[in-house]
Order: structure tokens, then sequence, then C-alpha cells
């Protein structure tokens, strides 16, 4: 089984930056794909970005994005670690949200698995 754990979440001033943070634990071989989604009151869960490797150190990485983030938001990973960050500057009102990370992968015993995390709420407002 793989946990994914969030943090990062919080309180920001449009303009404002945050960072989220993403770590996965569990009986793991490889993460291909991990990925941050949101979903604001009332509406449904949306993504935000992803980026995609074959899970070794240093592998080639490709990375997409939602138009309404892109240019402010960045997703990055370290394999090492099974962490996935979002940096997330130039914050908007309508980033309000509850963040929630995503992996799917390979466990140790290359049964596929596909995991989400508990949520981080991010909140942008003066």
């Amino acid at each position: 089984q793989v946990q994914l754990v969030e943090s990062g979440g919080g309180l920001a001033q449009p303009g404002g930056s945050l960072r989220l943070s993403c770590a996965a634990s569990g009986s793991i071989f490889r993460i291909y794909a991990m990925g941050w989604y949101r979903q604001a009151p009332g509406k449904q869960r949306e993504l935000v970005a992803t980026i995609i490797s074959d899970g070794s150190t240093n592998s080639d990485e490709s990375t997409n994005y939602a138009d309404s983030v892109k240019g402010r938001f960045t997703i990055s990973r370290d394999n090492a670690k099974n962490t996935v960050y979002l940096q997330m500057n130039s914050l908007k009102p309508e980033d309000t949200a509850v963040y929630y990370c995503n992996a799917n992968g390979r466990t140790v015993l290359l049964r596929a698995f596909n995991s989400w995390g508990q949520g981080t709420q991010v909140t942008v407002s003066s």
C-alpha cells in the first residue's frame, strides 16, 4: 500500500506564493506519474499539473499544466525522496481550493497503484 501525505497549504494574499509538498511512502518500486489536482467548493476536482518520468533518479521528465496556472505554478519531483512539489506564485483568489496529490506506479510486488493524498487547503484572500 502506498500513502501520500501533503503539506504546505495555508492562507496567502493575492499575488503571494505557497509551496506544496507531497511525500509518498510504502512498498514503492517505481512512481511514474505524480500530480496535483484541486477542488473548489461546489466544483468538480480538476487537474492542476502532472509530472511523468520512469521514476528513476535523473530520469527525463514531462510536465503538463492546466491553462489557468501556466506561467504561475511549477511542478517538480525528487525521485530519490518519492516527493512531488508544487510552487505556486502570483496566486489569485480563484486558486482557492483543496489541493490533492496523486501518484501512480508499481509496488515492490510489481502491482499497479494509484493513490491520493488527504488534501490540503489553499486559501487566497486579502
